[in-house]
């Protein structure tokens, strides 16, 4: 009785997991198509724009990578994270205002996200998962 409840939850576990990744992917495709043709009508894409098309991109990316290999990319969202701020940092800086030390704050941001993908990059190739370790997860 305990295999068979510990089955039915994980089996349930994974149904929800690849039902809400199917509706953050679908949302992710028609959000960016949703802009896309907003830049259209514009005639013209500015820099916040093509930074939002890369956050689709980096969200498609890692659900797409989830799908095949049941493993949650962390540097994805690292870089959705560096791509947001970045964005951020534009739009702090094209108003008039002086906004010197949220320009200061938002880099010094953009920077320790840096070194956060260049840790996990260096962790991830000096100490490797094992399959193993997946399997226990889940």
């Amino acid at each position: 009785m305990n295999d068979w409840v510990k089955s039915f939850g994980n089996n349930l576990v994974g149904f929800f997991h690849y039902i809400a990744l199917f509706a953050i992917g679908s949302m992710t495709v028609y959000s960016a198509a949703m802009a896309f043709m907003v830049m259209g009508m514009q005639g013209y894409a500015g820099i916040n724009d093509i930074l939002l098309l890369f956050i689709y991109l980096e969200i498609g990316a890692m659900v797409g990578i989830y799908f095949k290999t049941n493993r949650m990319p962390v540097r994805f969202l690292i870089y959705i994270g560096i791509t947001a701020m970045t964005r951020h940092l534009i739009e702090v800086m094209t108003e008039a205002d002086d906004h010197g030390m949220e320009v200061l704050t938002t880099s010094i941001t953009i920077f320790i996200l840096t070194l956060s993908v260049l840790i996990v990059k260096y962790a991830s190739s000096r100490f490797p998962g094992s399959k193993e370790d997946i399997d226990d997860v889940r």
